[in-house]
């Protein structure tokens, strides 16, 4: 296929000036926000490749990987795109083609036709795709397409992988059509990467999880680490880890593993070790992942609306990298949501153990100290007597098992086609389930980046200019301002409230030692 220069019409518009400023100056902030096509090789490249710049009249611009792709473009070996974050412009909010790019993320048409997943995010299957298109600048199979490639791509490249189990973990039902497609798209046999250097060691696999710097990952797991569960998940100054179950139609599959920490050397990425993992999991398993850890995430788009408040400004000079950390499981925040409904994140978090320790099911051998229990399911606690078990209030264990009950028979969901609205109209239909707790799960759950606890005293105390904590309307009256990065406001809201109590404690203790 002869690459071909993309038109207004069928891509994201982008301004030339700017990709040229930070494609000739390598600009890590700009890594995954387009890629740079050059037309007399028929290669597309990520901002940051270190190659020799090309010419300015070879050089074209696309907003996305999927789009080049389709244009005939093939990802450099160099500075391989499949490494960088992604645009997460196009997956936030609740817009139709962001709904549907999430879908497409947790695998919606490996096995489904595009008309299924035009009916969920409610349209007609041509209005999606001329959306994405136009949009995209590629239709949804296209993004699909390039998804499962390049994600084959790193798989191949890093990994020691048998090539048929790559096939698997990409999307393909078929060596033969794994092939064929890896052939027809980047014009090398798959067997062909395999002569590169692999990162793994022994049974534990190891992958590069890419962001968009500023990226404060010390305060990600210093939030992450207030929350541990112990003997589910283990945070230390250096990584996150947590025991993986197996998915819900593999029972009898062994769970395994996983670890997060920083890339060595430096670089712009996450290191993700993972162990016990079915092939067919890892794409879904990343996908999780780069959401729990915010990492495509863009910090100009979110500084841009918010830098200008004078109560959050200053807040985002002082943690630029500062990020929205979700949690692994949707079931997991929203019990835990409970019980930290009007008790201390430390109280709640011991109840949460309990409850770990006495519906959780224990690993006959731990992986490690403190990775020794799975997290019970909605089955485990829809009849559960958690008041007398773990010492939670009556009506929070009610709480509880109607919540498990509806996740089961399928009253509320965790579905990426949810509106924020429609996500939290369901829960707050439950009993023992307010605006408060529906809106934390979205944000925690699902890393809504707008879903706002307005009723949260802490947030209406330091929002507030003096000493009187805004009521909950006006809060919501203020933050109207902030759309659509209002969690993002929650994290740094929360985050100043923190460093002023341990300013204050450290005062108070100063002034005890010199009395």
């Amino acid at each position: 296929m002869v690459p071909v220069a993309p038109t207004p019409t069928t891509t994201n518009p982008l301004d030339p000036q700017v990709c040229e400023q930070a494609r000739l100056s390598r600009d890590a902030r700009f890594d995954g926000l387009f890629f740079t096509a050059v037309t007399s090789t028929g290669i597309y490249c990520r901002p940051v490749c270190p190659a020799p710049s090309p010419k300015r009249e070879n050089v074209t611009y696309f907003s996305n990987a999927a789009a080049a792709e389709t244009a005939g473009f093939r990802p450099c070996l160099r500075c391989r795109p499949e490494l960088s974050p992604g645009d997460d412009s196009w997956r936030r909010g609740d817009a139709t083609v962001a709904r549907a790019l999430k879908l497409i993320d947790q695998g919606a048409l490996a096995e489904a036709p595009l008309a299924d997943l035009a009916d969920r995010v409610g349209i007609g299957e041509r209005q999606l795709r001329r959306l994405f298109v136009d949009r995209l600048g590629a239709a949804p199979l296209g993004v699909h397409g390039t998804r499962r490639l390049l994600f084959a791509k790193q798989l191949l490249t890093e990994t020691m992988l048998p090539i048929t189990e790559v096939a698997l973990a990409s999307g393909f039902g078929s060596l033969r059509r794994f092939n064929a497609a890896f052939l027809e798209a980047y014009r090398m046999a798959p067997r062909d990467l395999r002569r590169r250097p692999r990162t793994d060691v022994g049974e534990v696999l190891t992958l590069r999880l890419g962001y968009r710097p500023p990226y404060d990952f010390e305060s990600m797991l210093g939030f992450l680490s207030t929350r541990a569960l112990p003997a589910v998940e283990v945070v230390d100054a250096d990584s996150y880890a947590r025991v993986i179950a197996p998915p819900d139609d593999a029972p009898g599959q062994a769970p395994g593993w996983l670890r997060v920490s920083a890339w060595p050397g430096g670089e712009h990425a996450l290191q993700l070790q993972l162990h016990g993992v079915a092939p067919s999991r890892l794409l879904s398993i990343v996908a999780r992942l780069r959401r729990m850890f915010d990492l495509d995430a863009d910090p100009q788009a979110i500084a841009s609306v918010l830098s200008g408040d004078p109560k959050l400004g200053p807040l985002l000079q002082r943690r630029p990298g500062l990020r929205l950390p979700s949690g692994w499981d949707g079931f997991e925040i929203a019990v835990r949501a409970i019980l930290g409904q009007q008790v201390s994140v430390a109280a709640a978090r011991t109840l949460a153990t309990r409850l770990a320790h006495r519906y959780g099911r224990a690993l006959e051998t731990p992986f490690a100290p403190g990775l020794e229990h799975i997290f019970p399911a909605p089955e485990a606690l829809a009849e559960a007597d958690l008041s007398t078990a773990i010492g939670v209030t009556r009506a929070r264990a009610d709480t509880i098992r109607n919540v498990a009950r509806a996740l089961l028979d399928g009253r509320v969901d965790f579905k990426p086609e949810r509106t924020l609205d429609d996500f939290v109209a369901r829960w707050v239909a439950l009993p023992g389930i307010g605006p408060w707790t529906a809106q934390y799960i979205a944000m925690r759950a699902l890393g809504h980046p707008d879903a706002f606890p307005a009723e949260d005293l802490i947030l209406r105390r330091v929002a507030s200019d003096d000493d009187t904590a805004l009521t909950a309307r006006a809060l919501l009256a203020r933050a109207e301002a902030w759309r659509p990065w209002r969690a993002y406001c929650v994290i740094h809201l929360w985050r100043e409230a923190t460093e002023l109590a341990e300013r204050a404690k450290a005062g108070a203790s100063a002034r005890r030692n010199t009395a």
